[in-house]
């Protein structure tokens, strides 16, 4: 389930795509090793307890989960992954930032150049498009009869959320970053049934696409970047029609 508000839906369409290439597990295990660099233990290494409940959520096992702990925290030799973020226009001016983890700066910066080129668009500079996003945590709730909307919204915001939206089946939880893990933390702790929690970008203004070959360069594009091992997210500012 996701919401349909439209950033949501770029993230889970994304997470949908990941898991039927067979991709999530690659992705989510760069995560865990980089936030194990700080520490292999979950109680006190905030973002690495984040991570592991973002992996659990997509039903990595504890096997693979307990590995990329150990080859973040060098039991397994050194990971030497190093985080760079991209930015360009797609097709129609769509705004997109690419997030990496990489141990070849020159092929994933190669890489990226030619999904902007190959699908007419263009990578510019650090900065381009990055303030017309707004970095912010992110829960999403399903909407079931067993939630009570009031029930849940107060819970929110006590335990320290900016923002609380109904969508058509979901219910939205948005958050400062600096808050993002204490009130996922308290949410879990509430039993609340959360179906994502995640520190995303938030587009401030969407464009609507409408020309097919806009949206089919647009689907392209992000189709390759989420083949891409290095990739690990992509956010955009397109409102695209919903694919059935």
């Amino acid at each position: 389930m996701s919401g349909h508000s439209k950033w949501a839906n770029i993230k889970h369409k994304k997470g949908k795509a990941d898991a039927a290439r067979g991709k999530i597990f690659t992705k989510l295990g760069k995560e865990i090793s980089i936030a194990a660099k700080a520490g292999a233990d979950p109680d006190s290494n905030g973002k690495l307890r984040d991570v592991i409940a973002k992996a659990k959520s997509c039903n990595m096992p504890n096997d693979t989960i307990n590995r990329a702990i150990k080859r973040g925290s060098g039991e397994l030799g050194d990971v030497n992954y190093e985080e760079i973020i991209y930015e360009g226009y797609a097709s129609g001016g769509v705004a997109v930032i690419v997030n990496t983890l990489t141990e070849n700066r020159n092929r994933t910066a190669g890489d990226v150049r030619h999904i902007f080129d190959k699908n007419g668009g263009s990578m510019g500079s650090t900065g381009c498009v990055g303030w017309m996003f707004d970095k912010k945590g992110l829960i999403i709730v399903e909407r079931l009869d067993s939630i009570d909307e009031e029930e849940l919204m107060m819970k929110a915001l006590e335990a320290g959320a900016e923002d609380f939206s109904a969508e058509e089946d979901s219910y939205e939880i948005i958050t400062d970053p600096a808050a993002f893990s204490d009130v996922r933390l308290q949410l879990e702790k509430g039993g609340v049934p959360m179906v994502s929690a995640e520190v995303t970008m938030i587009p401030q203004n969407t464009v609507s696409v409408t020309d097919s070959e806009d949206i089919k360069k647009i689907n392209k594009m992000l189709d390759m970047f989420d083949d891409n091992d290095d990739v690990q997210d992509v956010y955009h500012n397109a409102e695209l029609p919903d694919e059935e």
